[in-house]
């Protein structure tokens, strides 16, 4: 039985990566640390609410039992940031932080989702991509035993959409046929179960490789693929 912790755990993937923890049989204890609690409820459920994010990383080695699997799926915007800056302080440096934690507390499988399309030329100029990218290179660096990095597309079916229009765009692409829009995007849901069908892999050996990247089409297999919890 595998213990878990969840970073993140209130945004639209970190939620549904949450739902499937606690649906699944295979982890018997899920943590989760954050600003505000998750509405979410389980008898193998540990919610620790902690308002300063410096204090994140330290709390990992304090979990009892340890995780074995961490899920960072840490996330915000310009906008809700309140600038460029500060959004980088969490969606790079925090998440950098946690990544360090994690691995100085022994954690064996690292999970992060990162966003498609990160890598390209153009991409690079861009501050978002380079915040993603930026972390995705600190836990490579790292080491661990397995580091899995999800890179959706578009993340649709949020409650509250970041980008409303694109969305909405993205959202009614299916009328053109799923395997259009999947190449786009990919509902939280469908992001959140293949985070985890992905880290139950490594922990049962089956990674392709130690460092593994998730690309969209994996992404839309793991997260539809019917699989006992």
């Amino acid at each position: 039985m595998t213990t878990a912790a969840v970073f993140g755990c209130t945004g639209a993937v970190g939620s549904q990566i949450l739902a499937t923890l606690l649906a699944s049989d295979a982890f018997s204890s899920v943590k989760t640390i954050s600003r505000r609690l998750p509405n979410a409820q389980s008898p193998k459920l540990q919610a620790l609410e902690e308002g300063d994010t410096s204090k994140w990383g330290g709390m990992i080695s304090s979990l009892s039992p340890k995780p074995s699997v961490v899920f960072n799926a840490v996330g915000t915007t310009r906008a809700a940031a309140g600038g460029i800056q500060n959004q980088w302080k969490i969606d790079h440096d925090l998440c950098i932080e946690n990544a360090k934690a994690a691995k100085e507390a022994e954690v064996k499988t690292y999970v992060f989702i990162s966003s498609a399309g990160t890598r390209g030329f153009l991409a690079s100029h861009v501050p978002y991509s380079r915040m993603k990218v930026g972390v995705e290179d600190a836990i490579k660096e790292l080491d661990f035993d397995h580091a899995i990095i999800l890179r959706p597309g578009m993340i649709l079916g949020r409650e509250k959409p970041k980008a409303p229009f694109w969305e909405s765009v993205v959202g009614n692409i299916n009328k053109l046929g799923q395997g259009v829009q999947d190449m786009l995007g990919q509902d939280q849901t469908t992001i959140g179960r293949a985070a985890v069908m992905a880290a139950r892999m490594a922990e049962d050996g089956k990674a392709p490789s130690k460092y593994w990247v998730v690309e969209q089409a994996d992404i839309v297999k793991f997260g539809r693929t019917e699989w006992k919890a």
